[in-house]
Order: C-alpha cells, then sequence, then structure tokens
C-alpha cells in the first residue's frame, strides 16, 4: 500500500483541543476549516472529488427528487456525486484503489470496495450483508469476521465499535487485495457524542477507542511503507437548546401538506408548497412557486429559531442546484428536527422505527429505545433527549504523513484538492 485516506466522523479540532493533544498515532494534527454543511455524505463527497457541494450536488446527507416531489436519505449509488474523483490519475498510472464504507461509493471505480448492503426480507426483518468488490470479498471477510455488525453501525444500540468492525474489515481486505491507494471511514465518535453529548466520560472512552485504531492503522501503513492522512468530517457540538421544527411551522402556516390516515399524519408533497429536509443543524427548505419564497423565509425567521435564513439563489458553497431555495441553520446549541406534528397519536407509523432510507428528515432519535415499553421495542420521539449535533461550519481536525499535505491545509476542501498529486507520489521515507 502507498497511501491511506481515513475519514473519522466527529473529529472537530475542539476534541484534541480540549484533551490538549496535537499527536495521535504518531501523526500532528492540525485545525482546518470544515467543508458546509458540516455532515458524513457532504464531507465525504467533498474528500472524494476535491470540490464543494455546489459542484458535487451531494448538499446533505439526503436527496430531494424534484421529479418525484420526494427525499431520499442515505441512497448509496456513487451516481448521485459529481465530479472526477481523487483517485483517478493515481489508478489510471495502474495504481489499485480500495474503498472502504464510504458513503455513496456504489458502483465507483475502485478495484476493493466494501460496504454494508443488508437485504431487507419481504416478510421484515433483514440478511446482515456487505456489498463487496469483487463479490467474492464477502464470503472471504464472512469467514475472517463474521456478518458485518450492522446493529453496530446505527440505532440504539450502536457506539464506538463500529469502529472497530470497519477497521477489522479493511484490515483483512488489505491482506486479501493490497490495494496501493485506500479510503476508510470510521465512525468510532459519532454515536456517543450525539447521545449524550460531545463531552464526558463516555465520549472520552469513544476518543481513546479511536486512538487505539489509529495507533493499529498507523502500524499497518508503516509495516506497508504507506503514507496515512487523517481528516475528520465534521466537529460535534453540544446540543443544549430544544430542537426547531420548521416543518411544524410551515404546516401551521398551511405551506406543509399532510394526508390524514387512520389518525395519522402523512406528508403530501405534491400538494406542499414548501417543506423542509432536515439534517441535524440544518434544513433545505424546498419551494414550489419561486414567488413563495420570501414569504416561507419570513415565516421561518419570526420564530427566531435559525441564523438568518440563507437564500439559494445568493450563491454559497453549498448552493447546487439540487439544493432548497432556502438554508436553514439551527441557533447555536439547537438543531432541525423532521417532525411536522406536535401530537404523537399523529405521528406516522415509521416515526417509532430505524428507517433511514424512508423517513424525509434525518432522525437521531432512532439512537435510543422509547421509554416506553412495548412487545416490540421502538426508538423514541423525544428529541429532547438528543445532546449532540452538527451541520454548521466548524473546525476539524487534519493531519498526514506526507510531505504534501503536512504543511497543514487551512481548509477541508483544500485537503481534498491536494489528495490527487499526493496520491501519485511514492510514499515519503520514514
Amino acid at each position: 500500500m502507498k497511501h491511506l485516506v481515513v475519514s473519522v466522523a466527529g473529529l472537530g479540532w475542539s476534541e484534541l483541543e480540549t484533551r490538549g493533544e496535537q499527536t495521535m498515532a504518531g501523526i500532528r494534527f492540525s485545525p482546518a476549516r470544515s467543508v458546509f454543511p458540516a455532515v458524513t455524505c457532504v464531507a465525504q463527497a467533498t474528500l472524494r472529488t476535491g470540490l464543494p457541494p455546489s459542484e458535487h450536488g451531494m448538499i446533505a446527507n439526503g436527496i430531494w427528487n424534484r421529479a418525484l416531489r420526494k427525499p431520499a436519505f442515505w441512497e448509496q449509488s456513487c451516481g448521485i456525486v459529481a465530479g472526477k474523483r481523487v483517485w483517478e490519475d493515481a489508478r489510471a498510472a495502474g495504481n489499485t484503489v480500495g474503498i472502504f464504507f464510504f458513503q455513496q461509493s456504489l458502483g465507483e471505480t475502485a478495484d476493493v470496495l466494501v460496504s454494508p448492503a443488508h437485504i431487507h426480507k419481504h416478510g421484515g426483518g433483514s440478511v446482515l450483508y456487505r456489498y463487496t468488490v469483487p463479490p467474492e470479498a464477502d464470503r472471504k471477510l464472512s469467514r475472517a469476521n463474521g456478518a458485518f455488525p450492522l446493529w453496530r453501525y446505527w440505532g440504539p444500540l450502536a457506539g464506538p465499535g463500529a469502529g472497530d468492525a470497519c477497521l477489522a474489515d479493511f484490515l483483512s481486505a488489505a491482506g486479501f487485495y493490497d490495494p496501493d491507494i485506500a479510503f476508510l471511514y470510521l465512525p468510532t465518535l459519532d454515536y456517543e457524542a450525539q447521545r449524550f453529548g460531545p463531552n464526558g466520560r463516555r465520549q472520552d472512552a469513544a476518543f481513546a477507542r479511536l486512538r487505539d485504531q489509529l495507533r493499529r492503522l498507523a502500524e499497518f501503513a508503516e509495516k506497508e511503507g504507506a503514507d496515512m492522512t487523517v481528516v475528520g468530517e465534521y466537529g460535534i457540538s453540544a446540543a443544549t437548546l430544544p430542537p426547531a421544527f420548521p416543518n411544524a411551522t410551515l404546516r401551521r402556516r398551511g405551506l406543509m401538506a399532510v394526508r390524514e390516515i387512520g389518525g395519522r399524519a402523512y406528508p403530501d408533497f405534491h400538494r406542499s408548497r414548501a417543506f423542509a429536509m432536515c439534517d441535524h443543524e440544518i434544513a433545505h427548505v424546498y419551494v414550489r412557486d419561486p414567488d413563495d419564497v420570501q414569504f416561507v423565509r419570513d415565516a421561518l425567521a419570526e420564530t427566531g429559531d435559525y441564523e438568518e435564513p440563507l437564500v439559494r439563489a445568493d450563491g454559497g458553497e453549498w448552493a447546487h442546484p439540487s439544493a432548497g431555495e432556502l438554508l436553514l441553520v439551527a441557533k447555536k446549541g439547537s438543531w432541525c428536527a423532521y417532525p411536522w406534528w406536535k401530537d404523537r397519536r399523529e405521528a406516522p407509523d415509521y416515526a417509532t422505527h430505524i428507517d433511514i432510507h424512508n423517513k424525509p428528515g434525518f432522525d437521531p432519535c432512532e439512537l435510543f429505545f422509547d421509554r416506553i415499553l412495548t412487545l416490540h421495542p421502538r426508538t423514541c420521539q423525544d428529541c429532547s433527549r438528543v445532546r449532540g449535533t452538527h451541520g454548521r461550519a466548524c473546525q476539524v481536525a487534519i493531519g498526514s504523513t506526507s510531505s504534501a499535505l503536512r504543511s497543514a491545509p487551512d481548509s477541508f476542501l483544500a485537503a481534498a484538492r491536494a489528495l490527487p498529486a499526493t496520491l501519485m507520489r511514492q510514499p515519503d521515507c520514514r
């Protein structure tokens, strides 16, 4: 292997600064400006293309299909990320490329690929499975590490051990296929920080787990004679205020329509004049009629729950045609929750389930079991339990053993733009 790029969820500069650490695994880190919105899919698309979201088009963890009038979160096709990949020149020069656990990676021009891809059974439940290139890699990884533990990757049972599972599959696959260039995602810091906040013993334990994972990766890279670059995707800040509910505001003002079925309120996107696709601290607001944009903006601004709503027509690094006509950023300490209802009896049936692909907004409440005991465990609807959030621009941590990246790029985007030339270089002698 020549170069290993590790993308770490939740590795904000504050994680190192508050602990007085600037070095981990022999790598010296520096602060850098994040992408915006600072969420996983946006960051990973930027890392793979060296482009801002206004150009690669991944403007959140979800997308809004204007033709279908339908939002969709965590879609995995690489086709929804535009732009030349940072590894293409190196691969054309004869280097092999591996991609491990990146979002929107299915279909990438890679020689080795591993991604969780469970199979939904018609009668309910799912089969734990990996999508792999080559296809037989799943059989090899299953023999080496067992089925991929999807319950650790998201949901009430998820935790820092998800990073261990990703690391185990990476090390095994690297042993089988030995890619020259590898991209690896570690979600180790993400879950406890969202549940309990970025400070405290639980996050200290998650950070210790990450430190150990990076140490093992550094030892692997040194054995291989490879360079290693580590980038933080975003930093998680404390959720100290109640969340904002933009869709509840839009519904109250007659802008978001619902269908009442069996006493439950389901969204009617075909009749809605506006809808907010919520994603942590930010929300894209899609407004059907251009003449309504100012009215919608005023209605949301009047709540006092947000910073000044941004207008896509004014431009900015997020202003891709797929973005909303407006972008909301919740007040510091708050975040944007997707529900359009206040009465739990109105909640759609999926509100109490882990349903990341069908919910029309990101739902961190899926990290908690409902406190109300039922025969079949449910996830909670109590947004006040969420204690950590992200999405606004912030400072992330970036470090590398490569001399080409050791000069501390001032932004995540600058680091991504430096990768094509860096991946073409021979590893630095150490």
